[in-house]
């Protein structure tokens, strides 16, 4: 299962990183857009180097290899435009690295056309936001993803995932889940987890 950090700090963010690690986090998405790179890094440092090969960065991809971590992820805006670029394949320079590679879109459609060297997208918003106000797709899911082709990628379903509502996301064909309200919108942030984890391992 997956996680993905609140793009602000939180209260003891490292502490609950640390005990999702230690409940078995299988990958932690860190995503903080605002932060400089020396917050980066202190954030980085932070965590201990043992769960670094589970570590996602979103940006700052400069200090990975600092931090000897090998998983990126890469946003929709970001990957249209490398897909512009004019090369025979746009990914060159990060297979020529072993990155393991992840991206975003917000339609079936879109991710249909992923390119392979994608391990997996995340697809959303799936439910209404939890930690975004009034951020809700119009689409019906359980029919869009019959139009589901790409099957090399896997298909992560992201935005409002509570432990309620894991089940019937992952009957209807998505591959996995990502939380991030259900986390750090909560006071209870390990049971949380531990309980959508419990339904994900069931599968």
């Amino acid at each position: 299962m997956i996680v993905i950090t609140n793009p602000i700090p939180i209260t003891n963010e490292i502490a609950t990183i640390h005990a999702l690690f230690e409940s078995n986090l299988e990958l932690l998405h860190i995503r903080k857009p605002y932060f400089s790179d020396s917050e980066m890094k202190q954030f980085l440092s932070g965590i201990h180097q043992n769960y670094s090969s589970r570590l996602v960065m979103h940006s700052h991809h400069h200090l990975v290899e600092e931090f000897k971590i090998k998983r990126i992820h890469i946003s929709e805006s970001k990957r249209k435009v490398i897909q512009l670029l004019p090369k025979n394949t746009p990914f060159d320079s990060y297979k020529t690295k072993e990155f393991h590679l992840s991206t975003s879109v917000h339609s079936i459609e879109d991710f249909n056309t992923l390119d392979k060297i994608f391990e997996y997208a995340f697809i959303s918003p799936i439910y209404p936001s939890i930690s975004k106000e009034n951020y809700y797709s119009e689409i019906n899911w359980l029919e869009a993803i019959n139009h589901r082709t790409n099957y090399t990628t896997k298909l992560i379903a992201l935005g409002g995932i509570e432990s309620n509502k894991v089940e019937k996301t992952l009957k209807i064909g998505f591959d996995n889940v990502a939380l991030l309200g259900t986390i750090w919108n909560s006071n209870n942030p390990i049971k949380n987890f531990k309980s959508c984890q419990k339904i994900v391992q069931s599968f």
